[in-house]
């Protein structure tokens, strides 16, 4: 049976879905008691292209544009720390938020926001300010850090991304393997857990980082066996 537009039947109901999930405001969660044990919404993280993990923080009710903003403030106080290019799965939120409430104004000084390469394709091509300023790797020549020229083998040349936009979704990755502990513990037991592990897992980084590192001087290109790695650029070709 075909239904007409916005048409609803009683045996078929049609629920209305959110097209584009990324270009919406996350709903917060609702308690259904307040009996059980007391939950986040999520972990935020704020992680350098090579891995290196800067800060991270948990957001109580939902990873809003506002609460995204004032993490990267809180991270970030003054200009001379800010990076170049910040990348969020939902940059073209967080710029819409950031130039409503004025905040853009000092951002725009230092730092770039883009979307991540993961979210960027799930992302709508209509929303002309994400496809133009939000963009991980433009063409047009307005971010040219973002894309260099290499070759291959066959010494073709092709255009790829200067750097892994895709950090802290592999640092996801590797935290996600210890939700099963982290779900059980008291507030105080998971901070500190959770501290401690990705102190643990910068140090792994960095040392990984020194070892590619003496490799290059030693006239290796240091790929042989770090091709797991995090640490490095994001090879997708565009």
């Amino acid at each position: 049976m075909l239904n007409r537009p916005n048409e609803n039947v009683a045996w078929n109901s049609e629920v209305p879905r959110n097209v584009q999930p990324h270009d919406e405001d996350a709903p917060e969660v609702a308690n259904k008691n307040y009996f059980s044990p007391g939950h986040y919404y999520c972990v935020e993280t704020i992680c350098a292209p090579c891995g290196v993990v800067i800060s991270w923080v948990k957001f109580a009710k939902s990873e809003s544009p506002t609460n995204i903003l004032k993490f990267l403030e809180d991270t970030y106080p003054n200009e001379a720390t800010r990076p170049d290019y910040i990348c969020i799965d939902k940059a073209c939120l967080v710029l819409r938020t950031s130039i409503q409430n004025g905040s853009w104004d000092e951002w725009s000084k230092t730092s770039r926001l883009m979307v991540d390469s993961y979210h960027y394709i799930n992302h709508c091509t209509t929303d002309m300010i994400c496809q133009k300023y939000c963009n991980p790797a433009p063409l047009d020549g307005s971010a040219p850090n973002l894309v260099i020229e290499a070759e291959t083998k066959d010494g073709e040349k092709y255009l790829k991304r200067a750097f892994n936009t895709q950090a802290c979704e592999q640092l996801n990755g590797w935290m996600g393997g210890f939700d099963s502990i982290l779900k059980r513990m008291t507030v105080d037991n998971f901070n500190c857990f959770l501290h401690a592990m990705l102190f643990y897992h910068t140090q792994y980084v960095l040392e990984k980082i020194k070892k590619r590192e003496e490799k290059m001087k030693k006239g290796d290109n240091g790929d042989s066996d770090d091709s797991d790695d995090d640490a490095g650029n994001d090879d997708n070709v565009i």
